[in-house]
């Protein structure tokens, strides 16, 4: 595996690379050797964040762990995507296009498949609305994101809450 390590706001040093390496190499058992894994370290304030993205033929395999010690969101990153990794084997992976990017030894062992339920389904008046105006009603009901018309676009939209206090916008590119 080819590990890319970057820093922002942070140098990395050969004790963060080193635990870095040391942790994601636990993930060799997954994916060929050719796998790239950009890893991006970042520290705002008291918060120590590491992002992690693994392209894999066709998806990306991502995590994003945040804690007051960067060892500690080390570790919690690499479990993370292991068991997406696990949870999600059979959904990742076509079988008729390949592997890919994973071990044969992977493909082959069978993990629990959970199945994913839905077990609400809400339905609700969409009026046309500004993108602004649909920030105010997403903080009016305390959710971190809102569906919505796009009165500018006609198109379904949605807003949501970043980090930091500042909102995000998702339109459709099609």
């Amino acid at each position: 595996m080819h590990i890319t390590i970057t820093g922002k706001n942070i140098e990395v040093t050969d004790g963060l690379r080193a635990a870095v390496e040391e942790r994601l190499s636990k993930l060799e058992k997954y994916f060929t050797p050719d796998t790239d894994i950009i890893v991006t370290l970042s520290v705002e304030k008291d918060r120590q964040k590491i992002e992690v993205t693994i392209p894999v033929k066709g998806t990306v395999i991502r995590s994003e762990q945040v804690s007051n010690d960067m060892y500690v969101s080390i570790d919690l990153v690499e479990e993370v995507i292991e068991r997406q990794i696990k949870k999600y084997k059979n959904k990742i992976i076509d079988r008729k296009q390949g592997g890919g990017n994973f071990r044969q030894e992977f493909l082959e062992k069978e993990y629990d498949d959970e199945e994913i339920t839905i077990i609400r389904t809400k339905r609700f008046e969409m009026k046309p609305m500004y993108p602004e105006d649909a920030c105010v009603q997403m903080e009016l009901l305390g959710h971190d994101f809102f569906v919505f018309t796009n009165a500018e676009t006609d198109e379904l939209a949605v807003v949501y809450k970043r980090k930091g206090g500042t909102y995000g916008l998702i339109e459709s590119d099609y």
